[in-house]
């Protein structure tokens, strides 16, 4: 990554730009893009919203639903004992086009996944969105070493955000243009997704399903953040959570550009008193508990919509954000163990239903021991009684006999048979 661009490791991200001057400049020379990116979201964005009740809900495969991020080149022993440990089959890794001479890394690493499902990002930089010859011939290396291991390649991310290289929509339409001339001409089985849009900024996405480009999505791929807004159940512009997948799930389903396939291959909550290792400021971090509530919640809504085929945790090992603390040494935080009894105990079920009522949240799967599982969580606290049906477990997967259960904001698992 070169100048005026500049990786934070801390963070795992790229620093703001600090050349304004350049900002304004390359805004400016994609003017036409930004004009186009509003026309077609003036018309798209309302359609999607009246055409959201027609869109039919998924048969998610539960088992491949659960997916994780991991540093390949972060704690990589560790990395590989703690996924067997979590029983989790589809990971996430990032690799960074300025970091080609580590593809053979990548490479060992991925081939003691382990049959897992690997979905990998590849991240851009702006020396491979000006030069496309570059990156043609960088992807290219890319697929011919890892399209064995790799199930998804999921081309560029975050491509709203000026610090991650890209100015313009037009800009990453005729990056993915080249990744996926590479897999018609040479690589037909592979499988492409993208648009890689972050936060709930859809008019970007927009753009990315209703061009004139000639190529196309095997899925798409939002980064659908919502820590900004507090509880994953909290609204934003009239919206929660259901809503924004709902209306995301639309625009895919009307777009002849995508496979009917939705991937959120990023989310998570900052930890607070974890600067610099935050990827934001100290006010949208939330403690350790939280952070595990947060996530967990955030995934059952997920899994309820039926429209999301998986969800990336962001990530295994990180001192800000993720499930394991390498600050000093590797420390496991509450919610490694709300992760992995979440997998444990859903990876083979079938949804249900979920109810609302005033706060209380029931999430109902049938599991295949024919048993059925309740997950209540509640915005507002509240207490039912245990009955002698209920098997209850905590969020983390610890038994509760207590005569009667608090339901707040840590779901706890009832089975009943």
């Amino acid at each position: 990554m070169k100048q005026p661009f500049n990786w934070d490791n801390n963070s795992d991200q790229p620093y703001p730009l600090q050349d304004k001057n350049y900002k304004k400049k390359m805004r400016k020379s994609q003017i036409g893009s930004l004009l186009k990116t509003f026309f077609v979201s003036l018309f798209i964005l309302p359609f999607s919203l009246i055409m959201m009740p027609f869109v039919k809900r998924n048969r998610v495969d539960s088992n491949y639903f659960f997916c994780i991020g991991v540093d390949y080149q972060r704690e990589r022993e560790a990395t590989l004992e703690l996924l067997d440990e979590l029983g989790v089959e589809r990971v996430l890794v990032r690799f960074k086009l300025w970091e080609m001479e580590t593809i053979d890394e990548l490479k060992s690493f991925l081939l003691k996944l382990k049959g897992k499902k690997v979905t990998l990002k590849v991240i851009q930089d702006r020396e491979h969105i000006e030069d496309l010859d570059l990156f043609k011939k960088d992807l290219e290396n890319i697929f011919s070493t890892l399209d064995k291991y790799v199930d998804i390649f999921e081309i560029g991310t975050t491509i709203n955000r000026t610090k991650w290289g890209f100015f313009s929509v037009d800009e990453y339409n005729g990056f993915y243009q080249v990744a996926y001339d590479l897999k018609t001409s040479k690589y037909p089985n592979i499988k492409l997704i993208g648009s890689g849009v972050i936060d709930f900024e859809y008019h970007f996405t927009a753009h990315t399903l209703f061009n004139q480009k000639k190529y196309h999505y095997d899925g798409v791929a939002s980064l659908l953040y919502v820590d900004r807004r507090g509880a994953p159940e909290n609204m934003q512009m009239g919206f929660y959570l259901l809503d924004k997948i709902a209306l995301l799930s639309t625009m895919v389903w009307l777009s002849p550009k995508s496979a009917h396939e939705l991937h959120i291959t990023e989310t998570n909550w900052p930890i607070s008193g974890t600067a610099p290792y935050a990827p934001t400021s100290e006010y949208e971090c939330v403690s350790e508990e939280l952070y595990g509530d947060y996530m967990l919640r955030y995934y059952l809504l997920a899994f309820a919509s039926q429209q999301v085929n998986s969800v990336s945790w962001h990530q295994l090992i990180a001192a800000g954000y993720g499930l394991v603390d390498n600050r000093e040494g590797l420390r496991k935080r509450e919610a490694y163990e709300v992760y992995k009894y979440m997998v444990h105990t859903l990876k083979n079920a079938e949804f249900l239903r979920l109810d609302i009522k005033r706060g209380h949240f029931i999430l109902q799967c049938s599991l295949q021991n024919d048993e059925l599982l309740q997950i209540h969580w509640s915005l507002q606290p509240k207490t039912i009684k245990n009955e002698d049906i209920f098997r209850t477990f905590s969020s983390s997967g610890e038994k509760i006999e207590d005569e009667f259960l608090n339901i707040g904001s840590s779901p706890l698992y009832i089975f009943i048979k």
